[in-house]
């Protein structure tokens, strides 16, 4: 809640600031505010407040989708029993694609149509293979 809060009142802060950043740029560009020192540290000061607000929005909301993957992740390495070279690979699969499990469960459910009758870590390591070959 407390991180949500954070990220509206920023978020409009931010909406704010770039209406005003637009509108003195504006007045700038028509010639209805003069240039003097006043408006170039003014300009100057809304773009830094502006710059700031959006770095540090979006680094709240990487630190959160961070932390969302970082709680996903762990449960599903609990579950990894040694000798259980599926759930190993899934894992794998898993941290390789960033925490989209809905991504792994659609790529292993393709390679099972495309290649049926394999066992379940061949899929896994089909898939892994595959995105290996894509990303070069």
């Amino acid at each position: 809640m407390g991180n949500q809060v954070v990220l509206f009142v920023g978020t409009f802060i931010l909406l704010i600031t770039g209406l005003l950043l637009g509108y003195v740029l504006s007045q700038l560009v028509l010639g209805f505010l003069g240039f003097n020192l006043l408006t170039l540290f003014g300009t100057l000061s809304l773009i830094l407040i502006f710059g700031t607000l959006y770095y540090v929005l979006f680094w709240q909301l990487r630190r959160d989708q961070s932390q969302s993957f970082e709680n996903t992740i762990p449960n599903q390495i609990e579950e990894y029993v040694p000798g259980d070279d599926h759930s190993y690979l899934k894992n794998t699969l898993i941290a390789r694609l960033d925490g989209d499990i809905a991504t792994v469960e659609r790529l292993l459910e393709q390679a099972k149509q495309n290649y049926p009758g394999m066992p379940e870590n061949w899929y896994c390591e089909r898939v892994l293979d595959d995105l290996e070959r894509d990303r070069r």
